[in-house]
């Protein structure tokens, strides 16, 4: 049977990008991870080594550091839009280009005041990100195919009550004990899908992560899969410029410790987290309507 080469893509991953605005006495910072893919007519570099519409990745990644300069207060979701379109609309050979940013939060640290005018402490309280892929093909919105979304992830989040898990499916297997009254936890990712170019990026993220965590401490959750489902229904009943939102979350158990061997009573009170194995829960929400995906919910990081 012939054998032919079939899809193709490169860039430059993770590459760390730090802006620091020192125009006034109070320092503002974006810390940053930057990835790109690139795809369009590179196939005599695969087939005979020839280079010659191939944009290093090393130009890949300098255009990423020059870019920071540009849009230095920019959301980096513009940073994003700005980038990948640099890369379709400027080099010959690309077709579609993708951009992927994880943003680390830094808060200032405490001084009495408004915080300290130039230094900072690192937040763990999720990382937000970002991916836009454009395309020389039609799109849903603007001239050009434009997708973007926005997300979070390792937000990692905990309810002592509140939360069950009965009438489960049984099997010869099955050894799990029902429960009425268990702790619940997790390390959530999401993501969700725009509708459209003009969005108050920083607000807009900063309203689903707040939905995201009130429907998860309000809603009594009789399975991890009914409380992802309430959180993305709220997110897209808050928001009418999201069409899609994508929500993954490891069930980090909570076992209770076995006290008894030591003479000792345990009503709830202490238990033992478990990092592996776990369940991993996932599901998607969209609107009937929401248009095409088109190459939204590809990753440079997964092409295989």
């Amino acid at each position: 049977m012939p054998i032919r080469l079939s899809e193709t893509q490169y860039g430059k991953a993770e590459t760390r990008v730090v802006r620091i605005r020192r125009d006034t006495e109070r320092h503002e910072i974006r810390d940053l991870n930057v990835s790109t893919a690139l795809r369009g007519d590179f196939d005599d570099a695969h087939l005979t080594g020839d280079q010659a519409k191939v944009l290093p990745t090393d130009s890949q990644k300098n255009t990423c550091f020059a870019f920071a300069s540009k849009h230095a207060s920019a959301a980096i979701e513009e940073y994003s839009i700005a980038l990948a379109g640099h890369f379709l609309a400027d080099i010959p050979s690309v077709h579609q280009a993708r951009v992927e940013v994880q943003e680390y939060s830094w808060e200032r640290v405490p001084d009495g005041g408004a915080g300290h005018a130039h230094t900072f402490v690192r937040t763990g309280a999720g990382t937000r990100t970002a991916s836009v892929a454009v395309t020389d093909g039609l799109g849903y919105f603007a001239e050009k195919g434009l997708w973007v979304i926005s997300g979070i992830k390792d937000l990692v989040v905990l309810k002592t009550t509140g939360s069950e898990f009965t009438g489960f499916y049984r099997d010869q297997y099955t050894t799990l004990a029902e429960t009425t009254d268990r702790i619940l936890a997790t390390s959530l990712t999401a993501r969700w899908r725009y509708a459209g170019r003009e969005i108050p990026w920083d607000d807009a993220f900063a309203q689903v992560r707040w939905v995201l965590l009130e429907r998860f401490a309000e809603v009594y959750s009789h399975a991890l899969q009914q409380t992802l489902f309430e959180m993305g229904s709220a997110v897209l009943a808050v928001r009418e410029d999201i069409v899609e939102i994508r929500l993954s979350a490891p069930n980090k158990h909570h076992f209770l410790a076995d006290l008894a061997p030591f003479g000792l009573d345990n009503p709830g009170e202490v238990f033992y987290a478990a990092d592996r194995p776990y369940g991993l829960i996932q599901c998607a929400v969209r609107r009937d309507d929401a248009p095409p995906a088109g190459p939204a919910w590809d990753s440079p990081a997964c092409f295989a």
